[in-house]
């Protein structure tokens, strides 16, 4: 898809014209000029050869049917995953879909929440131990419309069934405050009523811990969402885990979280992945406690999914964790598990070579 000579290729035409075909793309979600009937063929021509709509992708369904996850072909040729996580009766199960703009057939209750998980970069550069995204390397940051394109594409899908987009995080490929001005001007656009009228309650982004994106996010007129990868409660096992510690320890992260709270009045979310044997013994949760007195922290567990030499967390472990967080009184939650069975889940997106 390639929205780039959009407004070069109306400007000849009444001012309206770009409204509507705003509309067409952001509202109809149209795949195709064509089915925007209300230009002239010749326009639907030129459109379709200076503006495609197309985006190629591959499609996996989960076996569970509620996760759907797409690897997107770049207009550069490099390719990002992204994933539809389904909070209801979800998709057909099926499985690799070729054609899946045309093929793809969803049905489920449309009340439910519809979350893409987009990415912000095709690769990553922070190198975390427990993420794959981090093996494949950095290659480059996603435009705005890339970030788009992520959500049109599923949404695309979701009007098969007259249901839509409800949620959008920034916590696929990629550290968002690493292409901090790309990724809020695609937030602007999400929660433009013009475009995608996504509520910014509804649209989360998740930092490994970039201190100056914290502070530029405090003085932004939006109030989205803030995520803070933390996965570890001390600066020792957070090097170890998480390269990026090392430039920003934890006591620098929570002041410049702190600040964010102190402007803003909103709460964050602390990331916590479960991994056997490294973070998840009694002591960790006595530490991570101690960490997350605040009244407006709390912390999301995510039990590891498997992307290298790391185990999950073991059921008796994860209930005596969360034991001793409940017990010294800290507010937490605990992520369902969306698309492990086809590598869509928390940690594993990852385009190999």
């Amino acid at each position: 898809m390639d929205l780039s000579n959009l407004e070069k290729v109306l400007e000849n035409e009444p001012k309206y014209r770009l409204n509507q075909a705003n509309e067409a793309v952001f509202k109809n979600f149209i795949s195709d000029w064509s089915e925007a009937t209300f230009f002239s063929k010749d326009l639907r021509d030129k459109l379709n050869k200076e503006c495609p709509l197309e985006i190629k992708a591959d499609v996996l369904v989960s076996k569970k049917e509620d996760s759907i996850k797409a690897r997107i072909k770049l207009k550069d040729g490099l390719m990002i995953e992204t994933v539809l996580m389904r909070h209801s009766s979800p998709t057909k199960s099926g499985q690799q879909i070729a054609n899946p703009q045309s093929n793809l057939k969803l049905v489920g209750d449309k009340d439910g929440r519809n979350t893409v998980c987009v990415s912000s970069q095709v690769g990553c550069p922070l190198g975390c131990l427990f993420c794959a995204t981090g093996k494949m390397g950095f290659k480059r940051n996603l435009s705005a419309d890339e970030i788009i394109e992520q959500v049109i594409f599923f949404s695309r899908l979701l009007k098969i069934e007259g249901s839509s987009v409800t949620n959008v995080t920034f916590m696929g490929m990629g550290e968002p405050f690493l292409n901090y001005d790309n990724v809020i001007k695609a937030v602007k656009i999400f929660n433009d009523p013009k475009y995608f009228n996504i509520g910014v309650r509804s649209i989360s982004i998740s930092t490994a811990g970039i201190i100056e994106g914290i502070k530029k996010l405090s003085e932004e007129s939006l109030h989205v969402n803030l995520a803070i990868s933390l996965h570890a409660p001390n600066d020792k096992l957070r090097k170890e885990l998480m390269p990026i510690d090392k430039k920003y320890p934890l006591e620098e992260v929570l002041k410049a979280v702190d600040e964010y709270i102190e402007k803003t009045k909103r709460k964050v979310m602390f990331e916590y992945v479960l991994i056997k044997g490294v973070n998840d013994s009694d002591e960790c949760a006595k530490q991570l406690s101690k960490l997350m007195k605040k009244p407006l922290y709390f912390v999301n567990l995510i039990l590891y999914n498997k992307t290298g030499s790391f185990e999950p967390s073991e059921t008796k472990r994860v209930e005596k964790f969360k034991a001793i967080l409940e017990k010294l009184k800290i507010r937490y939650t605990q992520r369902y598990r969306f698309g492990d069975d086809i590598n869509a889940a928390c940690g594993q997106f990852i385009i190999s070579k």
